[in-house]
């Protein structure tokens, strides 16, 4: 066991290691990395028989050289880790919704404290251990900690518990902060896992084998070298410097054999020596470290070499649209109302009656919220970007009063969103009435689909046949073709006696249509000109979306993904249920084909 300490600003770096195992350890800021480099143990073995064989020359070049892989191993494994854990902590500075003292805002999930309520929709993770308050059909993926792949129903009577670490599947609901960090089941848990983590890199597996094949090689010469000179040296083949036989039987003293078999074992060793690669580690410990600063440079953060070596090896890059091609920023940019396209200050134009139901479509079935202080005239609105924009166009457009719409109306059942139904409804009543009213809102060419009649801009009805089917039909094709995502609303009064208790069923036939809306999700900056350098470079880029055909389509187009006469069955836009079927056969062969 030997230790070298090299010191670097406030912080000592401690290097210890085992010479037979060539697994080494570095100490820094009470953190411990442990790394394997190969060749080592053999070139310690080197740098010893180098003093003996050829003084201090051999000796103290590979001495040098292994001094020099160790400190350079070590200290790019410590710069790297103090950037990652920099990285770390930005990227796990997640926004969580909460309401504290009264009020719905964003903070960190570091900031989360005992008693804050959390408010959780589809696809959130749950920061910390609470207790379920209320909901609907809220579903978690407890498989994180359980193992088990089956979603878990929490509820107000049967299992009211979520924890942290889970994710929702399904539903949305809120939660009473109960414990956080370390005092949660997730962090109980984590604290007991270890995190080191011997595992070696597709390059060094391969350097490993190159060098004990080298060595296994070595070894066999210097055998079969050390048993012909042997057998040469006992039958008397071998002559000294005088031409005399050095072995001639009993008459050889006992010293001089001795030191002929020291010599010729010497020269065995001296083979193996030869044939240890000392400038390999060096030689790649260095290359990698000079690649590593190079992408730092990039701004390509990366903790593990094998990150780095299979994204060299990457020929295919699937990406999400929605917040990696885009900004995630959506607002409303076209509304229509039956056949007509309603302008942006024309709202006043439309029945009052419409704009009634528009109010209880969007105010009341939407999981986000809006919030204006009282000596402030600005209004604040959170939740996820889609529902945002559809709620602030309610509010400024249309003039809706979420307090007053409130007051005025009650729940009776929520149906949430999910990615399968792509849609999401409420059944309604107005106090003091005895009808209530089903209001779904979604994809519009889902909600068209269970539409048979539409409100014009006077209120009236009018029957939507197929002629008037496909005109809608165009419509939505029209906004998705604009990069457009459109949302369609709906409504249908429905008998209180029609819902019996503890069946209750949103209606899903025989709807009205009451509108569609547009929203636009600009392309970030700078997507085209990566897309194009991975062009370049021969790794193609596809797009994996679940969102309409042709608002996917105008989004690759606009990022170059796409080229405009390209026809989409060429593979660069793949539906994100087809993509979730693709299995390591013939799929995977059909998604990479596209060049």
């Amino acid at each position: 066991m030997f230790k070298l300490i090299a010191y670097r600003g406030e912080e000592d770096c401690i290097y210890t290691g085992k010479i037979n195992s060539g697994l080494y350890s570095v100490y820094a800021g009470g953190t411990r990395w442990q790394f394997r480099n190969f060749g080592i143990p053999d070139l310690l073995v080197s740098m010893r028989t180098g003093y003996r064989i050829e003084g201090w020359y051999d000796g103290g070049s590979i001495f040098v050289a292994v001094i020099l892989v160790i400190a350079v191993s070590a200290l790019s494994n410590f710069r790297q880790n103090r950037q990652f854990v920099k990285l770390s902590k930005v990227s796990n500075n997640i926004q969580v919704d909460i309401v504290r003292n009264g009020r719905r805002q964003q903070v960190s999930i570091f900031e989360i404290v005992v008693g804050d309520v959390v408010c959780l929709k589809i696809g959130d993770q749950v920061p910390a251990d609470g207790l379920f308050i209320d909901g609907h059909s809220l579903l978690v993926d407890e498989s994180s900690m359980t193992g088990e792949s089956d979603h878990v129903k929490v509820d107000l009577t049967q299992n009211p518990f979520l924890f942290s670490g889970t994710k929702v599947a399904d539903g949305f609901g809120r939660m009473l902060v109960t414990s956080v960090g370390m005092n949660t089941t997730w962090g109980e848990m984590m604290s007991t896992i270890s995190n080191d983590s011997n595992e070696q890199t597709p390059l060094q597996s391969r350097l490993n084998t190159l060098t004990s094949s080298i060595g296994k090689v070595g070894l066999l010469v210097a055998f079969l070298v050390l048993v012909v000179l042997l057998i040469r040296y006992f039958t008397g083949n071998t002559q000294d410097e005088n031409g005399n036989i050095e072995y001639n039987g009993t008459k050889t003293k006992a010293d001089d054999i001795i030191n002929s078999v020291v010599a010729i074992i010497a020269a065995a060793v001296t083979i193996v020596v030869v044939a240890i690669p000392e400038g390999l580690p060096l030689a790649v410990t260095l290359t990698l470290a000079y690649s590593m600063k190079r992408m730092m440079s990039d701004n390509a953060m990366v903790r593990n070499l094998s990150a780095c070596e299979t994204m060299g090896s990457a020929t295919t890059i699937c990406t999400d649209k929605t917040g990696t091609l885009t900004l995630n920023q959506m607002k409303v940019t076209k509304f229509w109302l039956g056949q007509e396209f309603v302008n942006e200050n024309g709202s006043s134009s439309l029945a009052a009656s419409v704009v009634e139901l528009l109010h209880q479509g969007v105010g009341l079935n939407t999981t986000s919220s809006v919030y204006k202080s009282i000596s402030g005239s600005k209004f604040e609105f959170t939740g996820s970007p889609t529902e945002k924009a559809i709620l602030s166009w309610a509010v400024l457009e249309l003039n809706l009063d979420m307090e007053g719409l409130k007051q005025s109306c009650e729940t009776v059942h929520v149906e949430a969103f999910n990615s399968t139904k792509k849609r999401s409804g409420i059944l309604m009543r107005k106090k003091g009435e005895n009808t209530m009213s089903v209001h779904w809102k979604g994809a519009a060419e889902m909600v068209l689909a269970m539409c048979s009649n539409y409100y014009d801009v006077s209120g009236n009805i009018k029957v939507l046949d197929n002629f008037e089917r496909k005109y809608f039909d165009q419509i939505i094709q029209g906004m998705a073709a604009s990069s457009l995502r459109c949302i369609a609303f709906a409504h249908k009064q429905v008998p209180d006696q029609e819902n019996e208790v503890g069946k209750i069923h949103i209606e899903e036939n025989c709807l009205t249509l009451l509108g569609l809306v547009g929203l636009k999700d600009p392309c970030r900056q700078g997507v085209k000109k990566a897309v194009e350098e991975c062009q370049y470079a021969r790794v193609n880029v596809k797009m994996i979306t679940g969102d309409n055909i042709f608002t996917a389509r105008a989004i690759a187009t606009e990022c170059g993904i796409l080229k405009p006469n390209q026809d989409m069955e060429s593979g660069a836009v793949v539906k994100g249920v087809e993509f979730r079927n693709y299995t390591p056969g013939n799929e995977w062969r059909r998604l990479i084909k596209y060049a």
